[in-house]
Order: C-alpha cells, then sequence, then structure tokens
C-alpha cells in the first residue's frame, strides 16, 4: 500500500489499508484569532491599535493545556482538525517580519496532535480581513499599506468593530459580517484579488497592491510550511493538507451601480449603505443611510440613520509617515485622497459620481463581470499562486479549495487545475438560525435554492414542519456536493464549517440547563451531513475559553461546542471503565466488552452473511433482543453534547452506501460495499460513544460476520470502538443504544425515527 496515511481516491479518502476514511472533524480553535499576549478578546479596547506588538503564542491553547484539549476531542470521536492560524499571528510586526516563537509554538502542538492520531490540515483563516476591520486575519500593518486609517473607521463607518463599540456587550448579533459591504472591506478585498485592474495607480515597493498583498500572505504561509516540513516528523502523518483562505470576497468587483444596493447582497443589518455612500462617509461627507434589521422571513428596512463622520476621514492623511514599516508608496499614490477619486470614479470637490459602472467590466477589455467571472478569474489566479507555494514546500499536499460560500465553484473540470489531489472545501449555515439565534422548528428556508433561482418567489422557498427542515438541510448539502462535481470534478467535498449558535433564546439554556433547542439545530445539522453522503466536516467550533457572557470572545458569537461554564459530557451513564485486558496487539491497552459469537474469520464464515435486507441475529449478545433502554437524565443538556458525542464510520472496508444516527431512538446504522471480505488486520471501524452505547447494554444487528467493541484507555483518552469483520458484497449493520429523555422530547410530531426520514424525498413547499 502508499506510504500516505490518507490519499485520495475520486471522491473518497483512503487509508494504507485502502479502506475508506470518513474526516468527522473539528474547528481548533476560536481562539487562535486572537492575541494571547496581551490576550485580547473582541471586546477589549485597550491597545487595540498596537497591533505590531501582540503575540499569538498560546493559541489556539498552550501547551501545557493541549493534552487536556486534544483528549477530549479524540474522546468525542473527533478525528480531524481544521487548524486555525492567521496571517496576522505569523507577520505582525511588519512586512517580512515572521514570528518565529509563534511558529515553534505550532509545530509543537501538531507534534502533540500528532500523538491523538488527529488528520490535521491548515486553515489560513479571515473574517472580513482583519482584528481591525471587525474580523481576524490579516496584520495590521496591512491597512496601513493600503493607505487607510483604522483608527477613524468608527466614525466613518468604514467598518463596525466590536472592540470601539461604545457598550461593546450591546454590539449587534452578527452585524459583523455586514463589514464584507462596508467600505474598509470593499477596498480591502478589492485591493487584494484585483487591484492590478482596479488600481492600477496603487503601486508600493514597485508593485502593485494586489501583489504585494497576495506575496506577503502566500510567502507567509509558505514559511509557516517550509518550518513544519523541516520539522521532519509532521509531514503525512499528521498535516495531510492545506485549505484556501478562508471565505474570499470579491470586494467591489462587479458592483453594476455603485450607487444602489447589489440584488446579490442578501444580508443587510443595521446601517446599510451604497457603496457610493460608504465613499462619501469614508471620505469624511454626512450621509442618510437605511438601517435594517433581520426578521423571521430576512432583512426589512428600519428605517434610516444620518452618518457624520465631521470631516474624518478613513484614509491616511498626507504627511503620514511610510518609513514606520520601511515601504516606499509611489508618488502617484496620494494618501488623504479616496483611491477611487483618484481613479475618476468620483469628483471630491462637486462630490458627483462619475462612474457608477466603474467595478462592473474589466477596464481593459470591457468584459462583463459577475460572480462566475470574479471565481474563474481573480479567484482561481490567487488560487493557483497559493497552491504552487504550497505545493513546492509539500508536494502531495491535499489541496483544500475553498471558494467563496454559497457560491458557484469554479468552472475547471477537465482542466489543467482539476487537480486530483484536491478537496471542495465548503460552507453552510442555516443562515435563520443563525442571525435570529433561535431553533425554529416549525418552518426554514431553502437559501440555496432562493440564490439559484428555483422559486418563482421567495415564499415557495419556505418549509414547513421539522422534517421538511432537516431534509431541506440535506438537500442543499447533497447540491452543493453536486455542483462541486459539474463545476470542478471528481473530488471529496468536505464542509469545513457547519455549526449552530448556542447563546438560543436570549440564553435560555444558561439559565435553565436545557439545551434541547441546541440538540435539535445540531441534530439537524448531523443528519443533513450524514444524509448528504458529504466525505467529511470540521464543525465550528471548538473554543477553549468560551463562557457564558462573552461566547466565544469574538463579536459577540457562541457558536463553540465547548463551554467552561458548561459540564462536559460522561464517559457513559455508569461512568465505569472496562475491566478486562485484552491481548490484541493492534492497540497499546483496550478493554473487550462485547464480541459476536464467531470465533474466526475464513471465507467460508464471511459468506454466510445474509441479503442486507435480511438482518442477522448473529451478533447479538443473547437470544433475546436487548431492546434500547430509557434513562433519564437529572441534569439535562451537557451543551447538546449527545448530538455532537455521535457514533460515526472511521475506517470502511470497501465503500460508505449510507450511515446515520438516529438521535432520538438512538440507532446508528451504515450500510457498506465490500469489494472482498476483510482482512484481519484491516477492519471495518466506528466510533461509538459509550454516552450513547453503553457497553453491556447495545444491541448489535448485522447481516453477517464478525464484530467486536473495545474500549480503548490510552494516554490520549478513553473511546468505544466497534470492530466488524465482515464478507464482501453489500452488508449492514445496525447498532442499538440507550433512548434517553431529552432525546425522546426530540421531534414530538414526527412518528418516525429521523434516520427513516432520509427515504423520504422532497420538501414541503407552500
Amino acid at each position: 500500500m502508499t506510504s500516505l496515511r490518507l490519499r485520495i481516491d475520486g471522491r473518497t479518502f483512503r487509508d494504507r489499508h485502502n479502506r475508506e476514511v470518513t474526516l468527522h472533524g473539528i474547528n481548533v480553535a476560536g481562539d487562535a484569532k486572537l492575541p494571547a499576549r496581551p490576550e485580547q478578546t473582541s471586546h477589549d479596547l485597550e491597545g487595540f491599535f498596537e497591533g505590531d506588538k501582540v503575540s499569538f503564542v498560546g493559541r489556539p491553547f498552550t501547551v501545557e493545556d493541549a493534552h487536556t484539549h486534544f483528549s477530549r476531542l479524540r474522546k468525542w470521536g473527533f478525528n480531524t482538525i481544521r487548524y486555525i492560524f492567521t496571517w496576522e499571528a505569523i507577520e505582525h510586526e511588519g512586512p517580512g517580519k515572521y514570528d518565529g516563537e509563534w511558529i515553534d509554538h505550532t509545530i509543537t502542538l501538531l507534534r502533540l496532535a500528532k500523538e491523538y492520531d488527529f488528520y490535521v490540515f491548515m486553515d489560513p483563516h479571515q473574517d472580513v480581513w482583519s482584528r481591525f476591520t471587525g474580523g481576524s486575519g490579516a496584520p495590521m500593518w496591512t491597512l496601513y499599506a493600503c493607505g487607510l486609517d483604522p483608527k477613524f473607521f468608527a466614525a466613518t463607518q468604514a467598518a463596525l468593530v466590536q472592540n470601539t463599540w461604545p457598550r461593546p456587550e450591546e454590539f449587534p448579533k452578527m452585524i459583523w459580517a455586514t463589514n464584507y459591504t462596508r467600505y474598509a472591506c470593499q477596498v480591502l478585498f478589492t485591493f487584494f484579488f484585483s487591484g492590478k485592474d482596479f488600481a492600477p495607480k496603487a503601486i508600493i515597493d514597485g508593485k502593485n497592491i494586489q501583489d504585494y498583498l497576495t506575496d506577503h500572505f502566500v510567502n507567509a504561509c509558505k514559511h509557516l510550511a517550509q518550518k513544519i516540513r523541516d520539522a521532519g516528523d509532521l509531514e503525512r502523518d499528521v498535516v495531510i493538507g492545506w485549505e484556501s483562505m478562508n471565505e474570499p470576497n470579491r470586494g467591489l468587483v462587479g458592483w453594476p451601480d455603485l450607487s444602489t444596493i447589489p440584488a446579490s447582497q442578501k444580508l443587510q443589518k443595521g446601517t446599510s449603505p451604497t457603496a457610493w455612500q460608504a465613499m462619501l462617509t469614508a471620505s469624511g461627507r454626512s450621509c442618510e443611510i437605511d438601517t435594517w434589521d433581520f426578521g423571521g422571513l430576512g432583512p426589512y428596512k428600519a428605517g434610516t440613520e444620518l452618518v457624520d463622520p465631521k470631516g474624518q476621514t478613513a484614509w491616511l492623511t498626507a504627511d503620514y509617515d511610510d518609513s514606520y514599516y520601511g515601504w516606499k508608496r509611489d508618488p502617484g499614490w496620494k494618501l488623504g485622497e479616496c483611491i477611487w477619486a483618484q481613479h475618476g470614479v468620483w469628483d471630491p470637490s462637486s462630490d458627483e459620481l462619475l462612474k457608477k459602472d466603474y467595478f462592473s467590466k474589466v477596464p481593459t477589455t470591457r468584459q462583463k463581470i459577475d460572480q462566475d467571472y470574479w471565481t474563474n478569474n481573480y479567484f482561481m489566479e490567487h488560487w493557483r499562486k497559493y497552491k504552487a507555494a504550497i505545493r513546492s514546500v509539500f508536494p502531495e499536499a491535499i489541496m483544500f479549495m475553498q471558494p467563496s460560500p454559497f457560491e458557484i465553484p469554479p468552472s475547471i473540470k477537465n482542466t489543467k487545475d482539476d487537480d486530483p489531489n484536491m478537496v471542495f472545501a465548503s460552507h453552510f449555515y442555516d443562515g435563520i438560525t443563525l442571525i435570529t439565534k433561535k431553533w425554529n422548528r416549525f418552518w426554514n428556508v431553502d437559501v440555496l435554492g432562493i440564490l439559484r433561482g428555483r422559486y418563482l418567489s421567495p415564499a415557495f422557498a419556505i418549509k414547513v414542519g421539522e422534517s421538511a427542515i432537516r431534509n431541506c438541510f440535506r438537500d442543499q448539502l447533497a447540491a452543493l456536493q453536486q455542483e462541486g462535481i459539474e463545476y470542478m470534478g471528481i473530488h471529496p467535498i468536505v464542509f469545513t464549517e457547519i455549526g449552530i449558535p448556542y447563546d438560543m433564546d436570549n440564553q435560555y439554556a444558561y439559565k435553565t440547563g436545557d439545551y434541547t433547542s441546541q440538540a435539535l439545530a445540531l441534530d439537524a445539522n448531523h443528519y443533513a451531513l450524514e444524509g448528504s453522503k458529504a466525505q467529511g466536516f470540521t464543525l465550528w467550533v471548538y473554543t477553549a475559553k468560551n463562557n457564558h457572557y462573552w461566547g466565544d470572545n469574538w463579536n459577540g458569537e457562541d457558536l463553540s461546542i465547548y463551554s467552561c461554564d458548561d459540564r462536559p459530557i460522561p464517559l457513559s451513564p455508569s461512568a465505569g471503565d472496562a475491566s478486562k485486558t485484552s491481548s490484541d496487539p493492534m492497540s497499546p491497552s483496550y478493554s473487550e466488552s462485547r464480541s459476536s459469537d464467531v470465533s474466526d474469520v475464513t471465507p467460508s464464515t464471511l459468506n454466510k452473511a445474509l441479503s442486507v435486507d435480511r438482518m442477522s441475529t448473529a451478533g447479538k449478545a443473547t437470544a433475546n433482543s436487548i431492546k434500547a433502554q430509557s434513562i433519564s437524565s437529572e441534569n439535562p443538556g451537557f451543551r447538546a453534547a449527545e448530538a455532537y458525542v455521535r457514533p460515526t464510520p472511521i475506517t470502511t472496508h470497501g465503500d460508505i452506501v449510507s450511515y446515520g444516527f438516529d438521535l432520538r431512538n438512538c440507532i446508528f446504522t451504515l450500510v457498506l460495499k465490500a469489494p472482498t471480505p476483510t482482512s484481519q488486520d484491516a477492519p471495518t471501524e466506528c466510533f461509538l460513544p459509550e454516552f450513547h452505547f453503553p457497553r453491556d447494554t447495545v444491541d448489535v444487528q448485522v447481516t453477517g460476520g464478525r464484530w467486536s467493541i473495545s474500549t480503548y484507555e490510552e494516554d490520549r483518552g478513553l473511546f468505544q470502538r466497534f470492530k466488524w469483520w465482515h464478507a464482501e458484497g453489500e452488508q449492514k449493520v445496525t447498532i442499538k443504544g440507550v433512548r434517553r429523555r431529552q432525546a425522546l422530547a426530540m421531534g414530538k410530531e414526527e412518528e418516525d425515527g429521523y434516520v427513516e426520514q432520509c427515504r423520504q424525498r422532497g420538501c414541503i413547499v407552500m
């Protein structure tokens, strides 16, 4: 077999034994967006603008705490980490000045992750460009390089930043995301991806601002990659791949009319300026701007607000000293004046908009630009540069391509960009739940269907009833996967972000301990992942310092599956450990708790497997089926861990046909198709959480073969694994565990279990 621990085979991940690998992952960690020294959350103003003097050493957590976090995640069944880092963490001090101490810290943590057998892929994370524009990602000096002064973003509303909000605890929920359509981000992303076409006068150190920014970003990532490779023991065994920039944005490129809000701008909250109004306020002019809020059916106009910067501008003054960072700005790029005015878009002397369609066409060719053109040209230009840099260091790295979320991926099928060692990295969030911070089990909306024009009216995209909502989520994920195949070719899809807000219903769960809404929402997302047959996912997010008051300590978000203020889920209802030691040489130490009565695996015994629709009782521990029991928890909740600590295939001999976990009835089902009987040293293996499946009460039904349930006890933690040696052909296993009171409260209107819903096709449309 190949020496690679993980490889791509068409749409599938394979291990060294050629088994299908399911990436069951988590983003680690939300803390990585923020400096550790000084510790600076997004609600701290003190020292905020001293961005050159920070350190990210200690992110995502300290070396001393790493074992606690990695062990916890392993016990919860995760085998994959999307490792969050930011450009700022590497190059915060200034252009080309890399933080070697942070890189050493990162390498140490990756070595510890290796001890826990995680697959890790690196995520150069950003949200709305940087902390100084309301998010995370780029170093502060990039704003000064672009001629912007972040100290005046609050007055001009060039960006809404929680750190500078008058009362940070009242920062409006999810308003940070509107920064993508506010002035600072519009300038920065336009520069980053397409500055050569739209800002040819923006020259710094002899380069157009586009090349200046992208070269620094790519070189910083390459430098980190080189240091990881130089470590000598991380390539292949732990770091299996690299993702492209998180959630890329086109800025103003493709805007048909700067004086209006484009139809493609779906999110409006708070003040919602047109690009033209944003240019004016960024240059110190006052404007009456529409305000919007977000209701159950989406954004709606709520009123107007006078934004008056009182002459303050978002641009650096003409006397700014460029020598501070050591760069040389071309004389043709005038500081103190809007860069778009310098390109004839508007006239500052009369405040007249001269070229409202300036960004709608390529200046040199007059080619019309839309999102598809931007993706296939500007995004792909950046992707090729980034990919070449990483592959020059890691030739066998799996590259995770992430186009803009919910947009059509690039048309690269059967082209030179159709890389067989590439993953389509997509994101999915239930926008209604995310923005309203409520789980509405009665209706939701097919957002992707609306974006793709599948409905004559958005009203027809409403899905009524919990079953229809869950199926709609599943169908949206499946549609995104199909778009990847259609446009990019045959590749695995990994949803590298998917998650829910935990502070729903005005933090009701924090007051009562009742996480039913969170469990319902999270289970619906997992149902969608399982039903869509995605090859993997990484939940958003694990935040080591999450707390009930500030959430993830970033912009009021509270999506972490872990919180310091919540009780961890118990390992099992009995909290007991297995006591019998096995002699299996495949494991350092584990206790064999249950097994089938087939002692040997031979062609003759494996060929006794029955058809997939005739469930054998050979895998049961007793002559009578052990019924799933109902156990009432005195303290419901565990931060909805019962929904994300769930059984999943780990390695499958052959190909997965389908799998899913019916949380309400606590039933896990896996159907696979095997080309040959399993070998003794490479069975099909699944994670089986003891919380749901106490070893002495589990009911296992298989079509045939031999199985065992083993509880592994190591320094890496404790987790329960189901192993199955089976015949070739289509095989099925059903494992029944313990029903719980909270699970029983879920889906009262549904008579069928959730896995049964997978067989239902279509959604209710009003």
